[in-house]
């Protein structure tokens, strides 16, 4: 049989049958993390669509090692795994920190910090699904303007979503990027080069959301892809400060043909009651970003 172009771990850490929702984005990502990561990873995940996929004590779908905290610590609780087994020695462990935008974006953003300023030495991982999704679709910080929640029934978000990014990278810490589960070969390389990386490293991921967005789960692949088409998420690393183009967009940056913006909300339930303005005011903050990321890259 002829070689594979793509080498990626061909054992399974997620088991056949698990509570995510149908199209889920996360439980997808999750599966190639898991891949890239492989054994001797020990998670730590708070209250979240993430504790649902895992599933109730004593029953799990997952088969890495994981803790559940509180929504507001799961950074400080990645610090306590990383001190607990810096003490006993098992230098082989790779500790995990898993949250979703709001538990990253608002509620946990204050022990990522304190744990970024410090330098911890783990992965931090927020799935943005641009919502609390797993208690009703509320707004975050993370939901795109011109979008509907359930906290934002009448009028759509009014704000731009937080870049968290640009926060993350004010630490001075040695790895970030952002994927998306749309292009799992791009998101498992950039776990694998994580986890051999020592210090704080965060990545932020896409995570198409079927129920909270408003899509037919069947095109959760499709909808992660005009994000990226358009430039609503752009995929990236920067290493040691250094930014660069990474997958899709990288070929996007270089052809210069990115899709109109209006491709990806239209599909999408949330955006309904977006009006031309709003549509116009988020294209350019789109482009907006896209130009400071081209100049970036060139630097």
């Amino acid at each position: 049989m002829p070689e594979k172009i793509f080498k990626v771990n061909q054992k399974e850490y997620i088991l056949p049958g698990n509570r995510s929702c149908q199209g889920c984005g996360l439980a997808l990502a999750y599966r190639y993390i898991l891949k890239a990561l492989r054994e001797n990873t020990i998670m730590t995940i708070p209250a979240s669509c993430l504790t649902v996929l895992h599933g109730l004590y004593p029953i799990t779908s997952v088969t890495v090692p994981a803790l559940n905290c509180t929504f507001a610590s799961t950074a400080a609780s990645a610090s306590g795994l990383v001190a607990g087994l810096a003490a006993q020695n098992r230098t082989e462990m790779t500790v995990v920190a898993m949250a979703g935008d709001g538990g990253t974006y608002d509620i946990g953003i204050q022990a990522l910090s304190g744990a970024a300023e410090r330098g911890t030495d783990f992965i931090y991982v927020c799935y943005d699904n641009e919502g609390y999704m797993n208690t009703g679709t509320q707004r975050s910080s993370a939901t795109p303007m011109g979008a509907l929640t359930t906290t934002t029934p009448v009028l759509t978000k009014q704000q731009n979503k937080k870049d968290m990014m640009k926060i993350m990278e004010a630490h001075d810490i040695p790895y970030l990027a952002t994927a998306s589960p749309s292009y799992p070969i791009d998101l498992y390389d950039k776990f694998v080069k994580a986890k051999r990386i020592k210090g704080t490293r965060y990545i932020q991921i896409s995570a198409p959301c079927p129920p909270g967005w408003g899509f037919a789960p069947k095109d959760t692949v499709k909808i992660g892809r005009l994000a990226v088409e358009t430039g609503m998420v752009v995929l990236y690393e920067i290493e040691d400060g250094k930014f660069r183009f990474t997958g899709r967009s990288k070929t996007l940056a270089e052809k210069g043909n990115r899709a109109p913006l209006i491709q990806y909300v239209e599909k999408q339930e949330r955006f309904r009651k977006m009006n031309i303005e709003q549509l116009a005011r988020l294209q350019k903050w789109v482009d907006g970003k896209w130009n400071e990321y081209l100049r970036r890259a060139e630097e």
